[in-house]
């Protein structure tokens, strides 16, 4: 009964080991391109886990261009005032945000943004300086990623082109 339990274990390790062998990742990833693998145990992971990790980087990086789904004019991200560029990591980051109303759903009553599901969109007060309010600087977030900056006040809206 014990020698059951054990073989299983000892063909385990012999596989890691003729894999690590063979080329280690290289052979692995080409025997398992385009698949699924299920958590690794036993001797396995114990292999698995003296491999060194990806490094990560140490920001979030900007997220990808993304597709302008409004047909509005487009505003590259560099082009923002310095705090709309603030405002944008900070939503990347998932806050804090400076004012109660951030985050909030944002209800486009005037349907200048495409038309979605109420709480789609969530706004984000852009501050504008030497104004004891919030002022009218905004960045509308879709659900989707897509952002939208508008400087009146949800009169008018640009498509924000990330990352340029």
């Amino acid at each position: 009964m014990r020698n059951r339990k054990i073989l299983p274990l000892l063909l385990a390790a012999l596989v890691v080991v003729a894999v690590l062998a063979f080329g280690g990742q290289g052979v692995l990833g080409q025997l398992t391109e385009g698949t699924t693998t299920a958590p690794t145990t036993g001797a396995a992971a114990a292999s698995a886990s003296a491999s060194p990790a990806p490094s990560r980087p140490a920001q979030a990086a900007p997220a990808p261009a993304q597709k302008n789904p409004s047909g509005l004019p487009a505003i590259r991200e560099s082009q923002l005032p310095a705090e709309g560029r603030r405002v944008l990591a900070l939503i990347r980051a998932g806050g804090p945000y400076r004012y109660s109303q951030d985050d909030q759903a944002f209800g486009n009553f005037e349907g200048i943004l495409p038309r979605r599901d109420r709480g789609y969109y969530r706004e984000y007060t852009v501050p504008t300086p030497g104004e004891s309010d919030r002022g009218a600087r905004r960045i509308v977030a879709g659900a989707d990623g897509e952002k939208y900056y508008t400087g009146d006040h949800y009169e008018s809206f640009s498509f924000i082109t990330e990352g340029s």
